[in-house]
Parts: structure tokens; C-alpha cells; sequence
């Protein structure tokens, strides 16, 4: 494993200014080198261009409540007046309490030029600065190609473990003709709406782990649409021509909501359309009747592939894209890790060193004590070591029948 200079004085990790925009911008596609694999290096230096053309906007937006669309971090990493790496953090929730990795980009031709070790050395630098600096976080969560084998190593160097496997499947035009040629058996399907929020919560919370549960650490206000996030919407259905269709199958006996699924559609056929689809584990048998309900939204549109995910705690949405003939295009694992455990650095200790009382630190006296008033008797004679109890008894016995005099 490559040695990594983190505590090096040399590299600097600061939040992104105005002025590293024109830096970045030099940066050539083929010298970077991201964390994840679905994010090329074109894409990198497309992102950082809209970045300095509307930079002055987005501040001013910046200082402004978003309730319902917390932005991204971005944080650079620097050495002798170079940039060499960037890291952009978003929180994952309306809490705030979890907290995603979005990408880690180095530039590995100015890090092999400042004689840094590279993408190791730099990438954990800039993970760690983000633990330390976003105090909101309990836990931290990133999605990763399981082919990126050096991003893997980063992560895993840095105390992230695998948390679930998901697998990225598209059915093709001619599967989604086919399926949509069946009428589905969805009976109480309705539209949603920020009333059914208590509904989705409890269909998400079943839906998942444990593990993953606590690691999402959705609230009820994870599943309500703001004004924000509608005024977006509109603006994306009128300018890239992406359309949003969501509903859910409502149990009527349970008053539960037992499915969902939201479907993102290409209006204009450039691009896939997407889904979103969740099903109670007591009721599987929905899976291919919400995929065939799909099928039929999608034919008024043009033919584009359909893509979805499933998570390797879901076999039976894995063996129902199977049987539809869906292609894996992808797999990912997703991995988190908790910042609970952080103590703070000293020297280590032995067992064997430690005294009682830096054990027992509550038990230590807050002053020094102070002799009580004690009572003996006024008898002579050389002090047995019975007798100064005996005197002692009797006195408390005539103290107490008020037999005691001066």
C-alpha cells in the first residue's frame, strides 16, 4: 500500500474559491483521474467550466435558506501555489446527519510534478479534511465501480466497508413493447403527493436493513417535494425535456403503502429513461406489475431503454428482471463509514500504567478531609482497644435519652 503523507504540512485542503476556478480550467482531461468510473475526465472539465461562468450566481444563491436542496461542498487540495486535487461532499439527507462522497479528482501529471505520491497520498488528505470540517456528519456513504480498483483501495484505506452491491440493469425497446402489451394487476394506484409522505417513510423503512436503514437515516421530510424542488422540475421538463411520473400501490386493509415508483422520462429521446422503484419484502409480487405499468407510461414517448437498480438484499427484484430479459450494464458497491469512533490522537497508554485513580477519576476527594466530632470516655486507665468503643456506646446511648449532662 502507497505511504501517505496526510499530516504533511505541505498540502493544503481549503474550500474552493472564485479564484481556483481559472486553475482548473487548464487542467487537461487526460492528466485527471476521478474516484468513480461514470464520472470521465471530459465530464470533470465540462463541470468546472459551468462553475466559472455562473460562480457569482450560485454564491449569492448560496446565502439564501434551501430547506429542500442543501448544496454541495467543495473543497481543493494545494501545494506550493498548485492545485493537484478537488473533493465535492453533499449531504445524502434533509437531516444532514449523513453525508455522500460525489467525486475525488486528482491531477495526477502536477502531483507525479510536486514529487506526491499521487492519488492516495492526495485523495485521503482531502477525505480526512472532510470529516474533520463537516461537523453535521455521523456518517459517511459513497458509491464506487468495483472494477476501480485504486478508488476501492482509497476508500477502504480509509475506513469505509461495503455496505451493499448494486447492480445497474436496462430493459431494451423491444422488452418494454413487449410488457406493455399486459394489463397490470395494480388495484389502488394512486398519484403521490406530499400527504402520502408518512406513507413512503414506512414503505422505505421496510424496504431496507438495518444496517442500510441506519445508514440512509431518512425522516418523513426525505419524502416531501419543496417549492424549490417543483420549480426545478419545471424547469427541467421545459428546458431537457425530462418528465417525472410518481405513484404508489396503497394496501387498503393495512393502510400502508405496500409500493412506489418514480419514473424519469426523456421527452425528447435523447437520453434513457430512469426509475425508481421500491416494493414492501411481503409483497414481491409487485415487481413486475409496477415494471409492466411503467412499460405502458413509456409508450406514448420515444423508444429509449429503461434503466434500474436493484441491491443485493433484493433477489427477487434481480430474478424478475432476469425473467424480462433486462442486461446488467453495471455493478457498483456502496460503502460507508461512521465517524462516531474518532477519539482524539495522544500518545498510547499501557494497561499496565494506568493508576486507580485515573481510573476511578469520581472517586478522587474534592478537599481534604476534616476530622467529626467524636465523643469518648472519660475514663482512666491504660486504653484497651475495646474500651474506646465501649465509651463511645455508652455516650450515644445517653445523648439519645437525653441523660447526658454537663
Amino acid at each position: 500500500m502507497a505511504r501517505v503523507t496526510s499530516n504533511s504540512p505541505l498540502l493544503v485542503v481549503r474550500p474552493l474559491q472564485y479564484r481556483d476556478l481559472d486553475d482548473l480550467k487548464q487542467w487537461q482531461p487526460e492528466d485527471l483521474e476521478s474516484g468513480d468510473d461514470s464520472l470521465s475526465s471530459a465530464q470533470v472539465v465540462s463541470w468546472l467550466a459551468f462553475q466559472r461562468r455562473w460562480y457569482a450566481p450560485l454564491k449569492l444563491l448560496n446565502w439564501l435558506p434551501r430547506p429542500g436542496a442543501p448544496g454541495p461542498l467543495i473543497f481543493v487540495a494545494e501545494r506550493e501555489g498548485c492545485l493537484v486535487g478537488l473533493i465535492q461532499v453533499a449531504p445524502f439527507n434533509r437531516t444532514r446527519t449523513t453525508w455522500q462522497v460525489e467525486q475525488v479528482v486528482v491531477n495526477r501529471a502536477l502531483a507525479a510534478k510536486l514529487m506526491i505520491t499521487g492519488y492516495m497520498d492526495i485523495g485521503s488528505r482531502l477525505l480526512r479534511h472532510c470529516f474533520e470540517a463537516v461537523w453535521e456528519a455521523r456518517t459517511w456513504m459513497l458509491e464506487v465501480d468495483i472494477e476501480h480498483k485504486t478508488a476501492l483501495a482509497l476508500y477502504r484505506f480509509n475506513g469505509f466497508q461495503p455496505l451493499a452491491q448494486m447492480t445497474y440493469w436496462s430493459l431494451l425497446p423491444a422488452q418494454i413493447a413487449t410488457l406493455a402489451q399486459r394489463e397490470p394487476d395494480l388495484p389502488n394506484l394512486l398519484p403521490v403527493s406530499n400527504a402520502d409522505a408518512q406513507l413512503l417513510y414506512q414503505l422505505s423503512t421496510a424496504s431496507m436493513p438495518p444496517l442500510v436503514r441506519q445508514v440512509f437515516d431518512h425522516q418523513i421530510q426525505d419524502f416531501r417535494v419543496s417549492l424549490i424542488n417543483t420549480a426545478s422540475a419545471t424547469v427541467d421538463r421545459l428546458v431537457n425535456q425530462v418528465e417525472t411520473v410518481s405513484a404508489y400501490v396503497f394496501e387498503q386493509q393495512r393502510k400502508a403503502a405496500i409500493g412506489h415508483f418514480e419514473l424519469t422520462i426523456s421527452r425528447d429521446g435523447r437520453q434513457p429513461h430512469k426509475a425508481d422503484l421500491t416494493v414492501h419484502p411481503a409483497y414481491t409480487w409487485l415487481y413486475p406489475e409496477l415494471i409492466i405499468q411503467m412499460a405502458k407510461i413509456l409508450q406514448p414517448f420515444p423508444a429509449q431503454p429503461l434503466q434500474l437498480t436493484s441491491l443485493d438484499y433484493q433477489p427477487e427484484r434481480e430474478e424478475c428482471l432476469t425473467q424480462m430479459q433486462a442486461v446488467p450494464e453495471s455493478h457498483t458497491l456502496l460503502m460507508s463509514r461512521s465517524v462516531w469512533h474518532k477519539v482524539r490522537e495522544a500518545k498510547p497508554l499501557s494497561l499496565e500504567g494506568l493508576q486507580l485513580s485515573d481510573v476511578l477519576t469520581g472517586l478522587q476527594p474534592a478537599s481534604k478531609p476534616l476530622p467529626g466530632r467524636m465523643t469518648w470516655s472519660s475514663e482512666s486507665g491504660p486504653a484497651s482497644p475495646s474500651r474506646p468503643l465501649k465509651g463511645l456506646r455508652t455516650s450515644a446511648l445517653k445523648s439519645a435519652h437525653g441523660q447526658d449532662k454537663p
